[in-house]
């Protein structure tokens, strides 16, 4: 791949990335839940950050950003729809916009449900989801309803299966849990889950995982219909 993908822990359960273009240099964040921890990372690496690139409004992924433009003057993109709620924009996108970083050419995806115009960012071989796709689970439905969150997720699951989903949260070892609820016999499942216990055994992050393994496992995606998906998401509500 032409990029590098850093997967940075933040706060208690988060996750950050940066996006780093090995043809120009450009570097991007996906969300800002704090600043230190990208700091140490962009240092680490010898990158200054160019430009950060927002899902939604939520506070966890957003509040590290004041800090990181007291360092750096990256450009900071979202979404057109919810620049009122959003941090000030240089560039608003809707759904169908590309975006370039450096010689990287992304597409941004409405995938409204965890909140009203959440974006998503496909790169080849890349989508950053932030709280609407996660490893093995889905964002709960906090605006949105539960026919476009589905509708949302049917929009990534059409992306090219070899795709690494970055997303916001580490979640997996619970939503694991729970999808041996909705399909304890499934096989694919089952080897996932014992390999999500190994590897948060050791601290290491679930994030990012392959969109193949999350059609064969995450029963958000394997949802039958729109229905199905609302009856799932209200039982992991309550799981």
């Amino acid at each position: 791949m032409p990029y590098e993908v850093l997967t940075i822990p933040c706060l208690a359960d988060n996750y950050t990335f940066l996006l780093h273009d090995k043809t120009t240099g450009v570097t991007a964040l996906i969300d800002a839940p704090e600043a230190t921890p990208v700091i140490e990372a962009l240092n680490a690496k010898g990158w200054t950050l160019d430009m950060v690139l927002l899902t939604h409004h939520h506070w966890d992924h957003v509040e590290g950003l004041p800090d990181l433009l007291a360092h750096y003057t990256p450009i900071v993109v979202g979404a057109a729809k919810d620049a009122d709620r959003l941090p000030k924009l240089d560039i608003a996108l809707n759904e169908g916009d590309t975006l370039e970083v450096g010689s990287l050419k992304g597409r941004v995806i409405d995938v409204s449900g965890h909140t009203i115009n959440h974006i998503a960012y496909a790169f080849e071989g890349a989508v950053f989801t932030g709280d609407s796709l996660f490893a093995l689970g889905c964002g709960r439905v906090f605006e949105g309803t539960m026919d476009m969150m589905h509708e949302s997720l049917q929009k990534l699951a059409v992306l090219p299966p070899d795709t690494m989903v970055y997303s916001g949260h580490e979640y997996t070892l619970g939503n694991a849990k729970f999808g041996l609820t909705i399909e304890p016999d499934n096989a694919a499942l089952q080897v996932r889950v014992k390999d999500v216990e190994r590897l948060r055994a050791a601290g290491i992050p679930t994030v990012p995982s392959l969109l193949s393994l999350e059609l064969a496992t995450n029963p958000f995606l394997r949802a039958s219909d729109a229905a199905a998906f609302a009856r799932i998401r209200t039982e992991k509500d309550n799981f």
